[in-house]
Protein backbone atom coordinates (compact mmCIF):
# COMPACT_ATOMS: atom_id res chain seq x y z
CA UNK A 1 0.00 0.00 0.00
CA UNK A 2 2.79 2.27 1.00
CA UNK A 3 4.37 1.99 -2.62
CA UNK A 4 1.43 2.43 -4.13
CA UNK A 5 0.53 5.94 -2.43
CA UNK A 6 4.51 6.84 -3.27
CA UNK A 7 4.04 5.86 -6.64
CA UNK A 8 0.90 8.03 -6.91
CA UNK A 9 2.76 10.74 -5.30
CA UNK A 10 5.30 11.04 -7.84
CA UNK A 11 2.97 10.37 -10.61
CA UNK A 12 0.99 14.03 -9.18
CA UNK A 13 4.48 15.62 -9.13
CA UNK A 14 5.22 14.54 -12.81
CA UNK A 15 2.20 15.46 -14.31
CA UNK A 16 1.30 18.04 -16.70
CA UNK A 17 -1.34 19.28 -14.39
CA UNK A 18 1.28 19.45 -11.55
CA UNK A 19 3.65 22.23 -13.72
CA UNK A 20 1.05 24.28 -14.70
CA UNK A 21 -0.55 24.58 -11.10
CA UNK A 22 3.24 25.73 -10.45
CA UNK A 23 3.30 28.41 -13.01
CA UNK A 24 -0.25 29.49 -12.29
CA UNK A 25 1.16 29.56 -8.67
CA UNK A 26 3.87 31.67 -9.56
CA UNK A 27 1.96 33.81 -11.73
CA UNK A 28 -0.32 34.58 -8.63
CA UNK A 29 2.73 35.10 -6.31
CA UNK A 30 3.72 37.78 -8.64
CA UNK A 31 0.14 39.49 -9.09
CA UNK A 32 0.23 39.83 -5.56
CA UNK A 33 3.51 40.70 -4.80
CA UNK A 34 3.51 44.00 -7.42
CA UNK A 35 0.16 45.01 -6.69
CA UNK A 36 1.69 45.68 -3.13
CA UNK A 37 4.65 47.07 -3.77
CA UNK A 38 2.89 50.00 -6.01
CA UNK A 39 -1.05 51.02 -6.50
CA UNK A 40 -0.56 51.48 -10.21
CA UNK A 41 -0.05 48.05 -11.15
CA UNK A 42 -3.40 46.63 -10.53
CA UNK A 43 -5.20 49.39 -13.21
CA UNK A 44 -7.48 48.54 -15.18
CA UNK A 45 -5.05 50.31 -18.13
CA UNK A 46 -2.09 48.49 -16.92
CA UNK A 47 -3.42 45.00 -16.56
CA UNK A 48 -5.05 45.96 -20.73
CA UNK A 49 -1.27 46.38 -21.40
CA UNK A 50 -0.27 43.45 -19.72
CA UNK A 51 -2.73 41.37 -22.12
CA UNK A 52 -1.78 43.15 -24.95
CA UNK A 53 1.81 43.00 -24.53
CA UNK A 54 1.38 39.04 -23.74
CA UNK A 55 -0.67 38.83 -27.26
CA UNK A 56 2.27 38.27 -29.78
CA UNK A 57 4.78 36.73 -27.47
CA UNK A 58 1.57 34.11 -26.39
CA UNK A 59 0.79 33.37 -30.48
CA UNK A 60 4.79 32.59 -30.82
CA UNK A 61 4.56 30.47 -28.30
CA UNK A 62 1.66 28.60 -28.93
CA UNK A 63 3.67 27.43 -32.25
CA UNK A 64 6.98 26.76 -30.25
CA UNK A 65 5.26 24.54 -27.47
CA UNK A 66 4.53 21.99 -30.68
CA UNK A 67 7.75 22.14 -31.77
CA UNK A 68 9.28 21.41 -28.16
CA UNK A 69 7.07 18.97 -27.17
CA UNK A 70 8.83 16.62 -30.27
CA UNK A 71 11.89 17.69 -28.95
CA UNK A 72 12.90 19.85 -31.16
CA UNK A 73 14.10 23.86 -30.74
CA UNK A 74 12.97 27.11 -33.33
CA UNK A 75 14.77 29.66 -33.16
CA UNK A 76 13.79 31.40 -36.01
CA UNK A 77 10.47 32.06 -35.04
CA UNK A 78 10.91 35.44 -34.08
CA UNK A 79 12.65 36.62 -37.78
CA UNK A 80 10.01 34.87 -39.14
CA UNK A 81 7.24 36.89 -37.46
CA UNK A 82 9.23 39.91 -38.87
CA UNK A 83 9.07 38.36 -42.45
CA UNK A 84 5.48 37.44 -42.28
CA UNK A 85 4.94 41.18 -41.27
CA UNK A 86 6.92 42.64 -44.09
CA UNK A 87 5.07 40.21 -46.86
CA UNK A 88 1.75 41.54 -45.56
CA UNK A 89 3.03 45.22 -45.86
CA UNK A 90 3.93 43.75 -49.23
CA UNK A 91 0.82 42.57 -50.18
CA UNK A 92 -1.21 45.71 -48.93
CA UNK A 93 0.58 48.18 -49.05
CA UNK A 94 2.91 48.08 -52.38
CA UNK A 95 0.77 46.01 -54.46
CA UNK A 96 -2.93 48.03 -53.14
CA UNK A 97 -4.33 44.41 -52.27
CA UNK A 98 -7.27 43.70 -49.73
CA UNK A 99 -6.66 43.20 -46.43
CA UNK A 100 -7.70 39.66 -46.21
CA UNK A 101 -5.37 38.92 -48.70
CA UNK A 102 -1.93 40.52 -47.46
CA UNK A 103 -3.02 39.06 -43.90
CA UNK A 104 -3.17 35.41 -45.83
CA UNK A 105 -0.06 36.52 -47.00
CA UNK A 106 1.57 36.97 -43.71
CA UNK A 107 -0.40 33.56 -42.36
CA UNK A 108 1.11 31.74 -45.81
CA UNK A 109 5.09 33.00 -45.43
CA UNK A 110 4.64 31.84 -41.99
CA UNK A 111 3.75 28.57 -42.51
CA UNK A 112 6.31 27.71 -46.03
CA UNK A 113 9.48 29.03 -43.40
CA UNK A 114 7.77 26.26 -41.26
CA UNK A 115 7.97 23.90 -44.08
CA UNK A 116 11.00 24.78 -45.17
CA UNK A 117 12.60 24.30 -41.31
CA UNK A 118 10.68 21.05 -40.87
CA UNK A 119 11.93 19.56 -44.37
CA UNK A 120 15.59 20.03 -43.69
CA UNK A 121 15.18 18.91 -40.06
CA UNK A 122 13.20 15.76 -41.65
CA UNK A 123 14.28 14.89 -44.88
CA UNK A 124 18.25 16.45 -44.59
CA UNK A 125 18.84 15.32 -40.93
CA UNK A 126 20.31 18.40 -39.82
CA UNK A 127 19.67 19.37 -35.88
CA UNK A 128 16.80 21.55 -34.98
CA UNK A 129 19.05 24.07 -33.43
CA UNK A 130 21.19 24.37 -36.65
CA UNK A 131 18.51 24.58 -38.87
CA UNK A 132 16.78 27.54 -37.37
CA UNK A 133 19.37 29.11 -36.73
CA UNK A 134 20.13 29.18 -40.86
CA UNK A 135 16.15 30.24 -41.23
CA UNK A 136 16.60 32.86 -38.10
CA UNK A 137 18.97 34.70 -40.80
CA UNK A 138 17.46 34.18 -44.00
CA UNK A 139 14.34 35.37 -42.92
CA UNK A 140 16.43 38.42 -41.25
CA UNK A 141 18.15 39.04 -44.51
CA UNK A 142 14.78 38.60 -46.74
CA UNK A 143 13.10 41.20 -44.56
CA UNK A 144 15.39 43.91 -45.01
CA UNK A 145 16.08 43.19 -48.55
CA UNK A 146 12.01 43.01 -49.42
CA UNK A 147 11.45 46.07 -47.31
CA UNK A 148 14.17 47.98 -48.72
CA UNK A 149 15.37 48.25 -45.15
CA UNK A 150 12.35 50.86 -44.39
CA UNK A 151 9.49 50.29 -42.41
CA UNK A 152 6.76 49.98 -44.11
CA UNK A 153 3.37 51.58 -43.01
CA UNK A 154 -0.26 50.91 -43.08
CA UNK A 155 -1.53 54.66 -43.46
CA UNK A 156 -3.81 53.92 -46.32
CA UNK A 157 -5.17 51.08 -44.59
CA UNK A 158 -6.44 52.00 -41.18
CA UNK A 159 -9.05 48.81 -41.03
CA UNK A 160 -5.69 47.04 -40.80
CA UNK A 161 -4.77 48.51 -37.88
CA UNK A 162 -8.46 47.23 -36.08
CA UNK A 163 -7.30 43.50 -36.21
CA UNK A 164 -4.92 44.10 -33.09
CA UNK A 165 -5.72 47.55 -31.40
CA UNK A 166 -9.61 47.54 -32.33
CA UNK A 167 -12.21 46.21 -29.58
CA UNK A 168 -15.31 43.70 -30.77
CA UNK A 169 -16.04 43.80 -27.04
CA UNK A 170 -15.73 47.34 -26.48
CA UNK A 171 -18.59 47.95 -28.89
CA UNK A 172 -20.51 45.53 -27.52
CA UNK A 173 -19.85 46.09 -23.72
CA UNK A 174 -18.90 50.75 -23.03
CA UNK A 175 -15.96 50.67 -20.99
CA UNK A 176 -14.45 47.07 -21.49
CA UNK A 177 -12.11 47.78 -24.16
CA UNK A 178 -10.11 44.80 -24.64
CA UNK A 179 -8.42 44.71 -27.74
CA UNK A 180 -8.67 42.60 -30.49
CA UNK A 181 -5.26 41.07 -29.86
CA UNK A 182 -5.94 39.27 -27.13
CA UNK A 183 -9.04 37.99 -28.31
CA UNK A 184 -6.97 36.68 -31.31
CA UNK A 185 -4.47 34.62 -28.38
CA UNK A 186 -7.15 33.06 -26.44
CA UNK A 187 -9.17 32.31 -29.51
CA UNK A 188 -5.35 30.92 -31.17
CA UNK A 189 -4.67 29.27 -27.58
CA UNK A 190 -8.27 26.97 -28.06
CA UNK A 191 -7.12 26.04 -31.10
CA UNK A 192 -4.13 24.93 -30.26
CA UNK A 193 -5.34 23.06 -27.57
CA UNK A 194 -7.70 21.35 -29.71
CA UNK A 195 -5.17 20.62 -31.85
CA UNK A 196 -2.86 19.24 -29.40
CA UNK A 197 -5.56 17.21 -27.35
CA UNK A 198 -8.03 15.99 -29.98
CA UNK A 199 -6.26 15.30 -33.38
CA UNK A 200 -4.36 12.97 -34.91
CA UNK A 201 -1.39 15.79 -34.95
CA UNK A 202 -1.44 15.89 -31.53
CA UNK A 203 -0.94 12.55 -30.85
CA UNK A 204 2.01 12.18 -33.08
CA UNK A 205 3.72 15.37 -31.51
CA UNK A 206 3.87 13.57 -27.78
CA UNK A 207 5.13 10.00 -29.59
CA UNK A 208 7.55 11.71 -31.77
CA UNK A 209 9.04 13.64 -28.41
CA UNK A 210 8.48 10.64 -26.28
CA UNK A 211 10.10 8.09 -28.54
CA UNK A 212 10.32 8.88 -32.24
CA UNK A 213 12.28 5.96 -32.98
CA UNK A 214 9.42 3.65 -31.45
CA UNK A 215 6.75 5.71 -33.50
CA UNK A 216 8.36 5.24 -36.30
CA UNK A 217 8.99 1.49 -36.07
CA UNK A 218 4.99 0.95 -35.23
CA UNK A 219 4.72 2.06 -38.91
CA UNK A 220 4.38 5.76 -38.64
CA UNK A 221 5.74 8.63 -41.25
CA UNK A 222 7.38 10.10 -38.25
CA UNK A 223 8.96 12.59 -40.92
CA UNK A 224 5.90 13.76 -42.58
CA UNK A 225 4.22 14.79 -38.87
CA UNK A 226 7.87 16.13 -38.25
CA UNK A 227 7.09 18.38 -40.93
CA UNK A 228 3.94 19.05 -40.22
CA UNK A 229 4.71 20.28 -36.73
CA UNK A 230 7.16 23.03 -37.48
CA UNK A 231 4.77 24.31 -40.54
CA UNK A 232 2.12 24.72 -37.43
CA UNK A 233 4.72 26.35 -35.76
CA UNK A 234 5.30 28.77 -38.93
CA UNK A 235 1.56 28.98 -39.08
CA UNK A 236 1.35 30.76 -35.43
CA UNK A 237 4.89 32.78 -36.22
CA UNK A 238 3.01 34.10 -39.28
CA UNK A 239 0.00 35.03 -36.89
CA UNK A 240 2.34 36.58 -34.44
CA UNK A 241 3.62 38.63 -37.72
CA UNK A 242 0.10 40.05 -38.65
CA UNK A 243 -0.73 40.31 -35.23
CA UNK A 244 2.54 43.17 -34.41
CA UNK A 245 2.45 44.70 -37.71
CA UNK A 246 -1.54 45.67 -36.81
CA UNK A 247 -0.20 46.86 -33.55
CA UNK A 248 2.46 48.99 -34.64
CA UNK A 249 0.46 49.93 -37.62
CA UNK A 250 3.98 49.35 -39.48
CA UNK A 251 6.00 46.37 -40.60
CA UNK A 252 9.56 47.25 -39.00
CA UNK A 253 11.94 44.79 -40.63
CA UNK A 254 14.32 44.77 -37.92
CA UNK A 255 12.54 44.02 -35.53
CA UNK A 256 11.97 40.27 -34.02
CA UNK A 257 15.07 39.17 -32.61
CA UNK A 258 15.16 38.52 -28.91
CA UNK A 259 11.16 36.81 -29.87
CA UNK A 260 12.45 33.61 -29.67
CA UNK A 261 14.22 33.96 -27.09
CA UNK A 262 10.57 34.96 -25.06
CA UNK A 263 8.61 32.31 -26.62
CA UNK A 264 10.74 29.29 -25.53
CA UNK A 265 11.17 30.78 -22.20
CA UNK A 266 7.36 31.00 -21.81
CA UNK A 267 6.67 27.54 -23.16
CA UNK A 268 9.43 26.23 -20.69
CA UNK A 269 8.42 28.18 -17.20
CA UNK A 270 4.76 26.53 -18.26
CA UNK A 271 6.20 23.23 -17.81
CA UNK A 272 6.85 21.95 -21.44
CA UNK A 273 10.42 19.38 -21.07
CA UNK A 274 12.97 20.44 -23.67
CA UNK A 275 13.22 16.70 -23.46
CA UNK A 276 10.13 16.32 -25.37
CA UNK A 277 7.28 14.68 -24.67
CA UNK A 278 5.35 16.91 -22.41
CA UNK A 279 3.88 20.27 -22.39
CA UNK A 280 0.14 21.96 -22.47
CA UNK A 281 -1.01 24.74 -24.09
CA UNK A 282 -2.66 26.53 -21.01
CA UNK A 283 0.88 25.71 -19.42
CA UNK A 284 2.21 27.86 -22.26
CA UNK A 285 -0.32 30.85 -21.71
CA UNK A 286 0.54 31.31 -18.29
CA UNK A 287 4.03 30.81 -18.81
CA UNK A 288 3.47 34.15 -21.20
CA UNK A 289 1.78 36.16 -18.96
CA UNK A 290 4.26 35.32 -16.03
CA UNK A 291 7.00 37.20 -18.52
CA UNK A 292 4.63 39.89 -19.18
CA UNK A 293 3.49 40.54 -15.32
CA UNK A 294 7.07 40.11 -14.48
CA UNK A 295 8.62 42.67 -17.02
CA UNK A 296 5.58 45.35 -15.95
CA UNK A 297 6.17 44.66 -12.94
CA UNK A 298 9.35 45.47 -12.83
CA UNK A 299 9.13 48.31 -15.15
CA UNK A 300 6.81 50.01 -13.25
CA UNK A 301 8.95 49.87 -9.88
CA UNK A 302 12.05 51.80 -12.15
CA UNK A 303 14.02 48.44 -12.28
CA UNK A 304 16.56 49.19 -15.00
CA UNK A 305 16.22 47.16 -18.07
CA UNK A 306 18.95 45.38 -17.84
CA UNK A 307 18.17 43.56 -14.80
CA UNK A 308 14.57 42.95 -16.08
CA UNK A 309 16.67 40.83 -18.47
CA UNK A 310 18.70 39.20 -15.63
CA UNK A 311 15.58 37.87 -13.61
CA UNK A 312 13.72 36.75 -16.99
CA UNK A 313 16.90 34.15 -17.23
CA UNK A 314 17.20 33.45 -13.63
CA UNK A 315 13.47 32.18 -13.95
CA UNK A 316 14.04 30.46 -17.43
CA UNK A 317 16.90 28.51 -15.11
CA UNK A 318 15.17 27.50 -12.27
CA UNK A 319 11.96 26.40 -14.49
CA UNK A 320 14.26 24.36 -16.72
CA UNK A 321 16.18 22.97 -13.18
CA UNK A 322 12.43 22.22 -11.93
CA UNK A 323 12.16 20.07 -14.89
CA UNK A 324 14.95 18.46 -14.40
CA UNK A 325 14.69 17.57 -10.76
CA UNK A 326 10.50 15.66 -11.43
CA UNK A 327 12.15 13.70 -14.13
CA UNK A 328 14.76 12.26 -11.29
CA UNK A 329 12.02 11.79 -9.29
CA UNK A 330 10.45 9.50 -11.40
Amino acid sequence: METTKTAAKRSLFRSDAMQTLLAFAGLIVLFIVFSLASPNFFQFSNIVGILLATAVNGVLALGVTFIIITAGIDLSVGTVMTLSAVMAGVFITFWGLPVPIGVLAGLGTGALAGLINGVVIAKMRIPPFVATLGMLYIAKGLSLVISGLKPIYFNDTPVYTEIAMGSVLGSIIPGFDIPNAVLILFGAAILAHFILTKTILGRYTFALGSNEEATRLSGVNTDFWKIAVYTLGGLFAGLGGVLIASRLNSAQPALGAGYELDAIAAVVIGGTSLSGGEGTILGTIIGAFVISVLTNGLRILSVPQEWQIVVTGGIVIMAVYLDMLRRRRV
